[in-house]
């Protein structure tokens, strides 16, 4: 069973395109590379052998030619796909309680590594998948393709992803290991853990161009490698808004994140690099909520019988509200609900007669997002953290005028706008910075 994505067709989209890139490059041996995914997610797999991935079945293991790319080298052979799931899925309330306990990572929701894992294997409870007792260790996806590359037996992973997963304790490193042996859990499938940015391992074999021998880095973040690609400066704040939103800025050196998070906190701490800690507000609605309006609009105009294009719907909604400066109608921009407000979902206050145009209904759908993101994360707190700017970056932001006046009217901070804010050049800069 695989939730969320397809591990094998992830594994051989990344072959395609690294064997893509190194077409007129030379890479050498002494080069350090790294990964880092969007979707983390929870993996499972049998152990790693001989350099290959091995399945839950009993099919062949090692490495082959790939004979659609002769000459660049073996592509890893797997068995059996790995189990997968991603935040997306949202299988599982929250089975792990550790009141009492210290996590200084942030809440583990029904979205998190640990708790999809522990709801899958859990399997004396009806409804739960039995499949995770076929397998022996858990990573996430990218943690799976180093493992591969270096041909580890037992998976490797970075702070940034231990934390993302919960039951992790950022301040020594650690997990929360009494906490799972009383649920139940079997703490031999976690991870070993490493310093963000440390080396992992070497190749075992030529790959894509890529020498035996190169290093090859822990898979680190992708949030993390993100504001690593714009953050010039300490003192600035990266704002990004894509699907969803995420605004955040990096805290003191002394800094040290509560040994309790609080739950109900709409900012959470997470490890960035070399013992300094991000604050982020990460809203679940963000881009999505224009996608849905203009959606809903399109599925309106088709009960008409009207067929309109959604990028077509998506420039008049925008287009129309550019010609309104302001509106009375406000809006609750949080159909998506909130992590730390699962309940809070969205509403429409003071409507009137003359409030209900496209255009005001677009701008105060903008002017939402931005509130939203305002009370998670209030501008005063970062001008008194000592932020002086905000990058701010996302697909949303760089098409949507409309959002970027609002977010100039709500954030009073200087604002300039970055339209290539990339993980992978992030992750890039990351281990280049390390040599």
């Amino acid at each position: 069973m695989v939730l969320g994505y397809d591990v094998s067709q992830e594994f051989k989209r990344l072959h395609r395109c690294d064997c893509g890139l190194v077409d007129g490059f030379a890479v050498k041996s002494d080069h350090a590379s790294s990964v880092c995914s969007l979707c983390a997610g929870s993996g499972s797999w049998d152990q790693l052998r001989e350099g290959g991935l091995v399945g839950c079945c009993e099919s062949g293991c090692g490495s082959q030619p790939d004979p659609g790319n002769q000459g660049r080298g073996q592509q890893p052979r797997r068995g059996a796909d790995p189990g997968a799931g991603c935040w997306q899925d949202c299988v599982c309330p929250s089975l792990l309680h550790c009141s009492n306990a210290q996590r200084t990572s942030p809440q583990s929701d029904k979205d998190w590594g640990l708790g999809t894992d522990a709801w899958s294997y859990d399997v004396e409870k009806p409804g739960r998948p039995q499949i995770l007792q076929t397998y022996n260790v858990a990573g996430t996806i990218h943690d799976y393709v180093v493992a591969a590359l270096c041909g580890h037996d037992k998976p490797l992973m970075s702070a940034h992803n231990a934390a993302s997963w919960g039951y992790f304790n950022t301040k020594s490193g650690t997990w929360n290991l009494q906490i799972l042996k009383d649920s139940g859990f079997p703490i031999c499938w976690l991870p070993n853990i490493m310093e963000s940015g440390s080396i992992a391992g070497k190749t075992t074999h030529e790959w894509c161009g890529v020498p035996e021998g190169a290093e090859v880095g822990v898979a680190l973040g992708d949030f993390q490698c993100s504001v690593y690609s714009c953050m010039s400066e300490k003192t600035d704040a990266v704002l990004n808004i894509s699907t969803s939103a995420q605004l955040t800025f990096a805290l003191p050196p002394a800094f040290q994140p509560p040994d309790h998070p609080n739950p109900s906190s709409s900012v959470a701490y997470v490890p960035y690099l070399d013992g300094i800690y991000l604050a982020v507000a990460a809203a679940l609605n963000g881009g999505n909520i224009m996608s849905t309006f203009v959606g809903m609009l399109k599925q309106w105009m088709h009960e008409f019988g009207i067929e309109v294009p959604e990028s077509i719907i998506y420039c008049q909604t925008i287009n129309s509200a550019l010609n309104v400066d302001q509106t009375d109608l406000g809006v609750q921009a949080t159909i998506f609900g909130e992590r730390h407000l699962p309940g809070q979902l969205g509403s429409i206050t003071n409507i009137s007669p003359f409030n209900l145009s496209l255009g005001q209904m677009t701008r105060a759908l903008c002017r939402g997002i931005i509130e939203n993101l305002q009370a998670m994360l209030p501008c005063q707190r970062l001008v008194e953290s000592g932020v002086r700017r905000i990058v701010g970056s996302g697909s949303a932001l760089a098409r949507n005028q409309v959002l970027r006046q609002e977010l100039e009217k709500i954030f009073t901070l200087p604002i300039v706008y970055k339209e290539t804010v990339d993980s992978a050049v992030g992750v890039a800069l990351v281990m280049i910075d390390r040599k």
